[in-house]
């Protein structure tokens, strides 16, 4: 059984400062103020509860959702039996908008008036952390992916030693990334010179923390503008500052719009690299197809796609079969957060299978805590890095023509040599 909510209008908008205050007092109050968990009625349901941005910005992360969860309604249709009882299961979806205030909103909605069992989300720090904090701070067992880890840990305020109780995290790491970029970079002929486009968002503070200091050792000269603000944001002092320091390498994290603002300008102004590497623009098809021959060519972090060697654990449903289905029922191109979302919910079903008392959250978090599984986008199985996140791959991809379109071809393995490579990488189209 699965409840949807989806409010209209975008709510969305720039993380103002209230927001930021307001997380930094939820974070603060998770590390030192100590609650009791919330009561659940005892009952034959199980209630899943789920936060992600439908509407805003961020959407097309959610894209797939509703197809992702008919078949894991199916899947459920007959119910779940644990310890020789079956007991229906009830999906409640609500979205966060794409505004951080707004997921710790409903994720409290979901928390104390919906009284989840177990509360999940996905789609960047923005979702992950508001809600992981608001399962925290009431002893909610909580699951997350589709984040950089770094950013869902640092930005909650864990540390190398102390992490959370509740809440656990799978996606990979920024030096997984950097493992591919670097790689890629270093297969081509270039001056080594790297120019870097990072804006003031937690996510890409984090990159921009970890990424300046691993391409300065790999041997790499950086040349850092300095953090921006995101969305229309002028480009003219980084693109004059990448000519004047010689950069024939641009890599950083921006929103699909930004890139096109900063490609056209460098258009403009006579600025040509040989080789475009960032995180988040080039993640969507229509996104890419909307820039013309200024997204043919452009490289990325690629978390997943058909050609990955993994199978779901709940249907056996192969990597090249899940993105086929989806195709042929969308008539869309695959993307890169479809088995994200598919996995979060095999993670939590497999949680859910063996606890020993579904409506106990201390039997659903011992279970969380012992997962050792196999899924769509690898193998889930904490501690990793830390204790509440552990990684699954990612390699480094590039938009090429296919046919009368475009795809994204595995041109780095990175640290998964398992992977395998589909395309040498080609060169940046002619920009104008």
């Amino acid at each position: 059984m699965e409840r949807n909510e989806k409010n209209q209008g975008s709510g969305a908008s720039r993380l103002s400062r209230r927001t930021v205050l307001k997380t930094g007092v939820v974070t603060a109050a998770v590390a030192t103020i100590a609650r009791p968990a919330v009561l659940r009625a005892a009952g034959e349901t199980i209630k899943i509860g789920h936060v992600a941005p439908q509407t805003g910005p961020m959407a097309g992360f959610a894209e797939a959702q509703d197809w992702v969860l008919a078949d894991i309604r199916k899947y459920l249709a007959k119910g779940l039996e644990i310890g020789g009882k079956t007991y229906k299961v009830e999906i409640i979806t609500k979205d966060s908008q794409t505004d951080e205030s707004r997921a710790s909103e409903v994720a409290n909605d979901l928390i104390l008036k919906d009284k989840v069992d177990i509360i999940t989300a996905s789609s960047g720090s923005i979702d992950c952390n508001p809600v992981a904090n608001a399962a925290e701070l009431n002893e909610v067992p909580c699951v997350t992916a589709d984040d950089p880890w770094e950013s869902y840990y640092y930005g909650r305020g864990g540390t190398k030693d102390k992490g959370f109780e509740w809440t656990y995290h799978f996606f990979w790491g920024l030096d997984q990334v950097l493992s591919a970029f670097i790689g890629l970079w270093k297969a081509q002929d270039t001056n080594r010179v790297v120019g870097t486009l990072f804006n003031t968002a937690q996510d890409d503070t984090s990159w921009h923390d970890a990424f300046i200091p691993a391409i300065k050792a790999a041997g790499f000269t950086v040349v850092d503008p300095g953090q921006f603000p995101a969305f229309g944001n002028d480009f003219t002092p980084q693109i004059t500052a990448f000519k004047k320091g010689g950069v024939e390498i641009v890599t950083g994290n921006l929103f699909t719009p930004d890139y096109a603002l900063f490609s056209a300008q460098c258009a403009q102004q006579g600025f040509k690299p040989k080789i475009v590497t960032l995180g988040k623009a080039f993640l969507f098809p229509a996104d890419v197809a909307s820039l013309g021959n200024r997204g043919l060519g452009v490289t990325s972090e690629l978390w997943w796609s058909p050609d990955y060697p993994f199978k779901s654990s709940l249907t056996g449903i192969s990597s090249r079969q899940l993105a086929n289905d989806y195709e042929a029922a969308t008539k869309r191109h695959w993307t890169q957060p479809i088995p994200f979302k598919h996995a979060l919910f095999e993670v939590v079903i497999d949680v859910l299978k063996r606890t020993k008392n579904p409506k106990d959250p201390q039997s659903i978090l011992s279970a969380i805590t012992s997962t050792n599984l196999d899924t769509i986008v690898g193998h889930v199985q904490w501690p990793g890095p830390v204790k509440n996140v552990c990684t699954t791959p990612v390699v480094a991809g590039q938009w090429q023509k296919k046919d009368d379109g475009l795809d994204i071809q595995i041109v780095n393995s990175g640290a998964f040599p398992d992977i395998k490579t589909t395309s040498k990488l080609l060169p940046l189209a002619a920009w104008s």
